[in-house]
């Protein structure tokens, strides 16, 4: 039995809830992110039809006869669903005539709504759970607690931490994906992260837009990964590549769908002002970024290495995934203004309060490594709940109201307060 088989996802709760009220749910990520393990554990002993549409006698079933193809009186499982849209409208026809909950369970790498084919079918009907590679809470069976504590206790949270730099590399280059965690040899999750990478290029990116140029495509990749955790533009990546910025910014769009990138939007209490910010681009996984880049846990610790920018998209996308499944609804951004203060993550939740993460790459935390959350404390006043600077030492400090340093494995070694997810 696999790693993937043996980690309990934190997913599976609001799967399940959701398939006793929601007519169809949809179970939504990354390749190989474990979407099919977790659908096996859902269905567990419910009597459920399953399709694959990754085979080709189940896709070529579904294309020739849609309605047949989605008709039937238990659950029904259908994997990759992005493979065959055109079904989503003979799953609307079924559950607009039987409206019980629980009658379709769907996985997709791809976000649906993104794609050309893809008709806007299920409005109302469809409840998608977001499933990201693993958590480090995941893979160490620890709480990964860190953003309901903060918003529940705030600068009284305390955390000590043993893990060192070293570990934090190694954590980086092994990322999240299932598969790459069970490979303990660099050379073979090396070539894991290649064939990944190269399969979403010439299988998946080209179901969702128009790909005329895959080589240019693969070093948008590498760039990316060059540039991670920082604020992209097309504008930005035009000379490099020699393309147009309308077609950089319909690949920056197909990779962000199936689920390599992620853009984190700019924040503003203006709303207008929020929408137009430039995003920051993290990869979703930490390791596929790291193997772009050629470099491996020993390297990545060198002088002039890629550490600091990998730490901070390694930190952004760990708060992402916990959004997913935390008690508190929030929202993550990055905060830039006309003054060049910065602030790495602003998470806001839904009654406007907000806790700014800043990242450093070192066990040492100074004063000035707090400017840009002292800037928004002094926007928000009431509403900023806790500034933290994630560094790699091991202990909490206090560096004034509300400002704490801490370390990066509070992410997921802290628990939720009782009574939290």
């Amino acid at each position: 039995m696999s790693t993937s088989d043996l980690v309990p996802r934190r997913a599976a709760a609001q799967v399940v809830a959701a398939l006793t009220d929601t007519r169809v749910v949809l179970i939504s990520g990354a390749r190989q992110a474990g979407k099919s393990t977790l659908v096996k554990v859902v269905a567990g002993d419910r009597l459920a039809d399953r399709r694959d549409l990754d085979r080709e006698a189940d896709r070529a079933a579904a294309i020739a006869d849609p309605e047949g193809f989605v008709d039937s009186p238990q659950l029904l499982v259908i994997d990759e669903i992005q493979r065959v849209p055109q079904l989503l409208l003979a799953i609307k026809v079924a559950v607009d005539g039987d409206p019980r909950p629980g009658r379709y369970l769907l996985t997709g790498s791809s976000q649906l709504y993104g794609m050309v084919a893809a008709p806007d079918a299920l409005p109302g009907r469809m409840e998608t759970v977001e499933l990201w590679p693993f958590s480090q809470g995941e893979i160490d069976g620890a709480p990964d607690g860190f953003v309901d504590a903060i918003f529940t206790l705030g600068p009284a949270l305390r955390h000590q931490s043993s893990v060192t730099r070293a570990d934090y590399a190694a954590r980086i280059v092994r990322g999240g994906l299932p598969e790459a965690t069970v490979r303990n040899d660099a050379r073979r999750r090396q070539r894991f992260f290649d064939s990944y990478v190269q399969a979403l290029i010439d299988r998946d990116v080209r179901q969702l837009s128009d790909i005329q140029h895959k080589g240019e495509l693969r070093k948008l990749v590498r760039l990316l990964a060059a540039r991670s955790a920082t604020v992209i533009g097309a504008n930005s990546l035009e000379s490099a590549l020699g393309l147009s910025r309308p077609t950089i910014a319909r690949y920056l769009q197909a990779l962000e769908e199936i689920f390599l990138v992620k853009r984190i939007p700019g924040w503003s209490r203006n709303l207008g002002t929020r929408a137009t910010a430039a995003p920051k681009l993290v990869f979703v996984d930490s390791g596929l970024a790291a193997n772009e880049l050629d470099v491996d846990a020993h390297a990545l610790l060198r002088p002039g290495a890629q550490f600091g920018p990998l730490l901070e998209s390694f930190v952004l996308s760990e708060l992402s995934r916990q959004l997913t499944w935390s008690e508190q609804a929030v929202e993550i951004f990055h905060y830039r203004d006309h003054s060049k203060f910065e602030v790495d993550a602003v998470l806001e939740n839904r009654a406007g309060q907000v806790v700014g993460v800043e990242v450093k790459a070192a066990s040492t935390v100074r004063s000035d490594d707090f400017r840009g959350l002292r800037r928004l404390a002094d926007r928000l006043g009431d509403d900023f709940i806790a500034g933290v600077v994630l560094h790699t030492g091991d202990s909490t400090l206090p560096f004034g109201d509300r400002m704490r340093a801490m370390p990066v494995s509070a992410l997921w070694q802290v628990a939720a307060p009782s009574g939290e997810a």
